[in-house]
């Protein structure tokens, strides 16, 4: 799962990313249309993956993680080609999420490009920009779909006029994300490729003494229906430098409660709408995998490999709760906790669960 980290220029985003590449993460090159930002791999935090692994004396530890890509700070006529902004925004493009990082810190040594800080204004700006090119990129997109329409082509009908309402919306600074898209075009979204339709948190960058999304961003994440989480990059970037019992020490210094990153983290991986299922045995790895909320055991299957997938008879499923309280598969299954369920079963968050093939 891919997240886009964007904001203006010294934002943070930077430093944050720094944090997330320093705190264990990998770091690598993932080639785009034009540019190659870098991209951090960064661990999902579960405690349930440990006590899993404990329980049914697994060999390894095996965390979710998800990538987060370093998109170059956006300017103002990004959507018009100011500061490579078609190259930006085409990176953001190929994203799941975006993680929108606003300044909320007041360092004076830090410059602001418009001379102040002003968060509401800064996300104003970045999302203008964004707004602006999904409508270019949706009026370029309306003809195509016109042609196929006027073949009376039920999808490219329903597609068409979802269309017209996505302009609509851009038109007045709504999203895309903003208009229901139609059954009979369930492909819409994805053949627009709308920035706007991606789900985003806002990442307030505050000051070391405060621990909360300042008012204003938590009420505007609020009125997009979008997350929001504070987060101090400074901090966050001096800490991940540290081993474990100095950074803890630190924070209890700051007096700031866990670790942002983590949140950060966690919050990203809930705006994705995942879940987490455990596929773990003795001897073997204990697994922390992704899944999209709703998802079937049969999907589960398909993530853990296709030839699983295309094998299925059924899957052995468990609370992982209820799997540390018995101790493991043997004392589970005695009691009858241990549930066979079939293909269709809706894999629920925290289940651990072993495909019969």
């Amino acid at each position: 799962m891919k997240v886009g980290i964007v904001g203006l220029p010294n934002a943070g985003k930077s430093t944050l990313f720094n944090a997330l590449t320093s705190g264990g993460a990998q770091i690598g090159n993932y080639p785009f249309t034009t540019i190659e930002p870098n991209v951090a791999v960064a661990q999902v935090p579960d405690e349930r993956l440990e006590a899993v692994a404990r329980t049914v004396k697994s060999s390894e530890l095996v965390p979710a993680t998800i990538d987060f890509h370093d998109i170059a700070g956006l300017v103002k006529g990004a959507s018009e080609g100011e500061g490579l902004g078609n190259q930006f925004l085409a990176s953001i493009r190929e994203t799941d999420a975006i993680c929108h990082v606003v300044r909320c810190h007041q360092d004076a040594g830090v410059v602001h490009p418009d001379g102040r800080v002003d968060p509401i204004a800064d996300i104003e700006t970045i999302e203008t920009e964004l707004i602006l090119a999904d409508y270019e990129q949706t009026e370029r997109r309306i003809p195509r779909v016109g042609k196929q329409a006027k073949a009376g082509d039920k999808a490219a009908l329903a597609e068409q006029a979802w269309l017209e309402e996505v302009k609509e919306a851009l038109a007045a600074g709504r999203p895309a994300r903003s208009v229901p898209v139609p059954d009979a075009a369930p492909d819409a979204v994805r053949n627009l490729g709308a920035i706007t339709s991606k789900p985003i948190l806002y990442v307030a960058n505050v000051d070391e003494e405060t621990a909360e999304v300042p008012e204003g961003v938590a009420a505007h994440a609020k009125s997009v229906d979008a997350g929001a989480v504070a987060v101090s990059a400074r901090i966050e970037g001096e800490l991940a430098e540290l081993d474990p019992a100095e950074a803890a020490e630190m924070r209890e210094s700051y007096g700031v409660e866990g670790s942002g990153l983590a949140r950060l983290v966690r919050a990203a991986y809930d705006l994705l709408e995942l879940i987490t299922f455990f596929t773990a045995g003795e001897g073997k790895e204990a697994v922390a995998r992704p899944l999209h909320r709703g998802a079937t055991a049969l999907e589960a299957a398909g993530t853990i490999h296709t030839e699983i997938m295309e094998a299925f008879i059924k899957a052995e499923a468990i609370g992982w709760a209820e799997l540390v309280e018995y101790g493991g598969y043997v004392a589970a299954r005695e009691k009858g906790a241990l549930r066979v369920e079939g293909r269709d079963y809706v894999v629920q968050d925290g289940d651990v669960i072993t495909i019969r093939v």
